[in-house]
């Protein structure tokens, strides 16, 4: 389930349902009205009966110290080189409620089959919780589900693309559990598509922050998250269904990008949101934390100011030669080449350490830009990557007589 409550009932009091399996059935205006309500009137609802405890406008735009946080565990991550840049109980096992969806939505995206059309079921236009107000024998594309899925959290969307890529809801949570531990991951299992709670449904701050970053590195994914309006087609209505996503830091926080709320009452408030700040992107996973949205800021602002992208052969000022047989000089000077951009703390410049490896002695004549061996860069006894190292300049061949020479004396 999201954050937000999903009917009319529920937006009067501001406090969510128990969970319930009767089944209502909707009538075109019925249907349209509910949907309206609940695009537009529950944050403004939720406000009222629940002041917010800061403001996302008192988040500094440079935030350099480790930020305190209320949620009981959260990762923040760099998405491209996976560096984990905040931690707090990353590996405790926690309810995630819709933060599941990013998870289906990767997969449907991965698919190749988005333009392809889904007939939506009736256990998929009856499921409980989050709704787009799906009907049964409904098509829409897988698509225009998956949006329905990640911009308002449906379940009956969630419910439909899982049936349709594998016939069930069952089988669709095995191929779940089989992509995460792809990853390495182990602290993690699903048994359904959607997120409502199941004492066998459960992950990491450390596993979704993992899962979300490997998922914002497909460029289609990337986009749909970060959309703010999509336009649903609604079969047999004049309308169509205009689809707002209900994450805030979309609005509030420049460079925001994404990704996920989600809620239900057992699992709290949690949030997957990404930023972006020239070229450097983080994502970042909030479990139980009733001030997500402005933790979120904060931590996000603290990964793109507190930490830069770096080339770490700039901070290691030492100089690598390699021998050279039958050559004008004994030697010659070898230079990194090409660049290691890794997220470095403003503090820790100095700690970047070098091994230089499989070095070799080069025969003349050495052209520059010969691989003479490697350097590999590591921070913290963590190994970052490596780079080869090049001779930086020609270095002619000695005549006969100087080779001749240099092999007998």
């Amino acid at each position: 389930m999201d954050k937000s409550a999903h009917n009319v009932s529920q937006e009067k009091t501001g406090r969510p349902r128990p969970a319930s399996r009767r089944v209502v059935r909707w009538t075109p205006l019925a249907a349209a009205t509910a949907l309206a309500v609940s695009l537009c009137l529950p944050d403004a609802v939720l406000s009222r009966v629940r002041p917010r405890p800061a403001r996302l406008d008192r988040v500094p735009p440079i935030v350099t110290h480790e930020p305190s946080v209320s949620a009981e565990a959260a990762t923040l991550i760099d998405v491209d080189t996976g560096r984990i840049l905040y931690e707090k109980a990353p590996d405790r096992r926690m309810l995630i409620a819709s933060l599941t969806k990013i998870i289906t939505g990767w997969i449907a995206v991965r698919s190749g089959k988005l333009d392809e059309t889904v007939t939506v079921s009736p256990d998929a236009a009856r499921q409980e919780g989050s709704s787009i107000y799906l009907a049964p024998g409904e098509r829409q594309t897988l698509r225009a589900l998956t949006y329905g899925m990640m911009l308002r959290s449906g379940n009956d969307a969630a419910t439909a693309i899982a049936e349709f890529l594998s016939g069930t809801t069952a089988a669709f949570a095995g191929q779940m559990n089989a992509q995460v531990r792809g990853l390495g991951l182990t602290h993690s299992h699903f048994t359904n598509p959607h997120g409502l709670d199941d004492p066998q449904h459960y992950s990491t701050a450390h596993d979704m922050a993992v899962i979300t970053r490997t998922a914002l590195r497909d460029p289609l994914f990337r986009r749909i998250v970060g959309t703010k309006h999509y336009s649903m087609p609604w079969p047999g209505e004049k309308w169509s269904r205009e689809l707002k996503n209900k994450n805030k830091l979309l609005w509030m926080m420049p460079g925001a990008d994404g990704v996920k709320t989600g809620y239900t009452r057992k699992s709290g408030r949690c949030l997957a949101s990404s930023a972006t700040q020239d070229g450097h992107q983080v994502a970042l996973i909030v479990l139980r934390d009733g001030n997500d949205w402005v933790d979120s800021a904060r931590l996000l602002t603290y990964g793109l100011t507190a930490y830069e992208r770096r080339n770490v052969a700039q901070f290691v000022h030492r100089e690598y030669r390699a021998k050279v047989r039958y050559g004008l000089a004994a030697d010659v000077r070898l230079l990194p080449r090409g660049a290691l951009v890794f997220p470095l703390h403003r503090d820790e410049t100095a700690a970047v350490v070098d091994r230089v490896e499989r070095l070799r002695t080069l025969v003349a004549p050495v052209r520059a830009g010969q691989v003479a061996g490697y350097v590999q860069y590591s921070l913290h006894g963590q190994v970052i990557g490596r780079l080869p190292l090049a001779a930086a300049q020609d270095v002619k061949a000695k005549g006969l007589f100087g080779r001749l020479k240099e092999l007998f004396f």
